[in-house]
């Protein structure tokens, strides 16, 4: 039989779903009850008031890191552990004896303390595999191929309605270096398909490749065991997936007890987005990502059993060039995040703590609905700044599995099989890179039709990610705003025909009404269907908007002045100018000042010498934005000495001196 993975709906400390098998795409396995919060053990996050006198909590820098388990420990009269540290002041606090809930409650009474909420496990956001592709039937690769990528309703892809029509995409760009997506899942395995998309690591090499496992940084058993990391280790620059496979002997340990988690074999979870989104094109393999140029960091935040939110939210600010307390700095901040997982509940604090960070540093973070059977969308895809991404069948409306609601942006294909028949291989999976190994990695390969199908808003979510990264290539100057919109307002009108017949409208969903296959709205999945040749297209015009800075005379002096223009600057086709920022980056005030900014001009004054560096950032009525400096240098006035115009004073002085000696000379 084939191994079934557990739906991904749970909270709290978060427990698998029981799987019952289902006999239709449209028909698919309702999510178990929620379990409740192991009364063992806690886990709480905690953020601490800026002027926390808790072991100088005030005085801490970004990148130190906090301990406050003694302080809270004893005022709390419970034994503390500190977890990972998340920020100046916002850390992970443990304890065994009582419930995470219970934790969170009482140290959100303290006075030092800011917040405290539980630290939720999240899952890859994959469906189960059921017994329509059982283990012992050979298959090959799906009759459609990558059908999902090709131009929609073409006679090769006649039923693709929701494929993005990445081909077309590909005349713009295949990607480029410049746009990294940092890959946010189980880590990858070494597969050929990956090589070329993945950073080399500082040792020179590809293998293990760039990127961080934030998995199994502390234990809380007693027994210094680290279940669920599965690599022998905690925290370390090695982002390679060991397996996420859980046997019977696991269910052993009180861990995997407390989660109800399922006997399965490894996902190879990360191993398959990654493959969607950067699998290499025209290297006589299987396969095509979409952006197959663009570079992939992979970041562990995944291990047997799901993840922690806490280190999540650590990867999601590595990722983003944040500094993690006892993390090396990441040297290539990501633009995309990429978070194919999730589970349900609220959007918590530490979660909109860190996208407020993640966002402000420009990063888009795209992130997968859910595959609870139309419920509402679950966290952290509903926090603020997450890019939700639903998941359509191939004719264009929603999948049964998919997740839905009004924080979804944008939906993309998610893979559905269409079958009536147990033995009957999936018709529309999305294939990928994978891994043969049932437990720890053996070899590379391909998801197929019958034995790992590859469905569910977790390959949706990559599909828009990659397109992310075509688009940040042609214009590397578009804002993570700027991409969110382009992709809504170039999406895909969605159909309202085509599925199976008696297929109704989708409606707002609730906790307890799940709702199949539907045709989707823009109030239940988003703006659209994801156009990739569209969005590119048109990320692609703004490239033109261009700052220009005209200085012809190159230099002034102090208490001078010199006029600068930006009026040669371009907008976008059909566009105008709408501002024009100037300021000075280097030498502001102490050797240069600004002045007179009126359109597209400003007087630069002269203060000491020096040189002055001048920024213009223009902005066109599409919302692109440009930006170019030049250097002015500023040198002293002319000398008095030693030549130059004769000082007055001087010449009279002279006069002088010639009327007195005039009469000696005559008397000699």
């Amino acid at each position: 039989m084939s191994r079934l993975s557990r739906l991904l709906s749970v909270v709290c400390l978060g427990a698998a779903a029981t799987v019952a098998s289902f006999a239709a795409e449209h028909n698919p396995i309702r999510p178990a009850p929620h379990p409740t919060a192991s009364a063992e053990s806690a886990r709480v996050i905690v953020k601490l008031k800026e002027r926390a006198h808790a072991l100088g909590v005030s005085k801490a820098k970004q990148g130190d890191r906090v301990r406050v388990a003694g302080t809270f420990g004893k005022r709390l009269q419970l034994s503390l552990a500190d977890g990972r540290a998340l920020g100046p002041r916002t850390q992970v606090l443990m304890a065994r004896g009582l419930s995470s809930d219970e934790l969170a409650a009482r140290l959100q009474k303290d006075p030092d303390v800011e917040w405290a909420v539980v630290s939720h496990r999240r899952y890859p956001t994959r469906v189960p595999n059921d017994p329509l592709f059982p283990n012992g039937l050979t298959g090959t690769t799906p009759v459609v191929g990558q059908w999902y990528l090709r131009l929609p309703g073409a006679p090769d892809n006649a039923d693709g309605v929701s494929a993005i029509d990445a081909e077309t995409a590909w005349n713009f760009t295949m990607g480029t270096p410049a746009a990294v997506i940092a890959d946010l899942d189980t880590g990858v395995t070494n597969h050929p398909e990956l090589t070329q998309a993945l950073l080399p690591n500082t040792s020179g090499g590809t293998w293990p490749p760039y990127g961080y496992d934030f998995v199994g940084y502390s234990s809380t058993d007693g027994s210094g065991a680290i279940p669920t990391a599965n690599d022998g280790d905690a925290q370390d620059a090695d982002a390679s997936d060991p397996g996420d496979w859980i046997s019977a002997s696991d269910q052993t340990h009180d861990y995997f007890k407390a989660s109800e988690c399922p006997v399965e074999d490894s996902s190879w979870h990360g191993t398959q987005t990654a493959g969607i989104m950067a699998a290499q094109m025209d290297n006589n393999l299987g396969m095509a990502g979409v952006a197959p140029g663009a570079w992939l960091v992979p970041v562990r935040v995944l291990g047997k059993c799901g993840g922690w939110d806490d280190d999540i939210q650590a990867g999601m600010l590595w990722a983003a060039g944040i500094a993690v307390p006892d993390v090396p700095l990441n040297l290539h901040p990501a633009r995309i995040i990429n978070m194919s997982l999730g589970s349900s509940g609220s959007c918590q604090a530490a979660y909109q703590d860190v996208f407020a960070q993640v966002t402000q540093r420009n990063v888009l973070v795209v992130v997968s609905a859910g595959n609870d059977e139309g419920l509402p969308v679950g966290a952290p895809a509903n926090c603020p700044g997450a890019l939700a991404v639903a998941a359509l069948r191939h004719v264009g409306d929603k999948v049964g599995f998919s997740n839905i609601g009004p924080e979804v942006a944008l939906s993309s294909p998610g893979g559905n099989c269409v079958n009536e028949n147990l033995d009957d291989p999936c018709l529309f999976p999305i294939l990928t890179t994978t891994n043969t190994g049932l437990t720890s990695p053996v070899g590379s390969t391909y998801t197929t039709s019958f034995l790992t199908p590859s469905v569910g808003t977790s390959f949706s979510a990559p599909l828009v990610s990659a397109t992310a990264a075509l688009m940040l290539s042609v214009t590397p100057n578009l804002s993570a705003t700027q991409v969110r919109q382009i992709m809504q307002s170039t999406a895909t009108a969605f159909p309202t025909t085509g599925g199976t017949p008696g297929t109704p409208l989708c409606h707002a969903p609730n906790e307890s009404q799940p709702q199949d296959e539907c045709y989707c709205t823009t109030t239940t999945c988003g703006a659209g269907m994801l156009n990739a040749r569209a969005a590119v297209s048109a990320a692609a015009l703004l490239a033109s908007t261009q700052a220009v800075i005209a200085n012809e005379s190159g230099t002034t002096v102090v208490g001078s002045t010199l006029v600068l223009s930006g009026m040669a600057s371009t907008a976008s086709p059909g566009e105008s100018i709408t501002n024009y920022l100037w300021q000075i980056t280097v030498g502001a005030s102490t050797v240069a000042t600004l002045s007179s900014a009126t359109g597209g001009t400003v007087t630069l004054s002269g203060v000491a010498p020096g040189t002055a560096t001048v920024e213009l950032t223009i902005t066109d009525s599409a919302g692109a934005t440009s930006s170019t400096t030049t250097d002015v240098p500023i040198t002293a006035p002319p000398s008095d000495d030693g030549g130059g115009a004769a000082n007055p004073l001087w010449l009279l002085a002279l006069a002088f001196a010639a009327l007195f000696l005039a009469p000696r000379r005559a008397r000699g």
